[in-house]
């Protein structure tokens, strides 16, 4: 797998209670707690993360 370059939100400003995402790699989306840059990867498909962050919406 190449590099991840994972972002978090802006609303997370200087908070580090929060996920980061990596969006950089075809087919993949990365998630990963932003407390422990070390821990397991949550790894999803593109729409199974687009489902996820539309949830959050509603």
């Amino acid at each position: 797998m190449p590099e991840l370059h994972f972002r978090k939100s802006s609303y997370s400003d200087a908070h580090d209670e929060c996920v980061e995402v990596a969006l950089n790699v075809p087919a993949t989306v990365a998630v990963r707690d932003s407390k422990d840059p070390n821990s397991p990867l949550v790894l999803l498909a593109p729409t199974a993360w687009q489902a996820f962050a539309e949830s959050l919406k509603q």
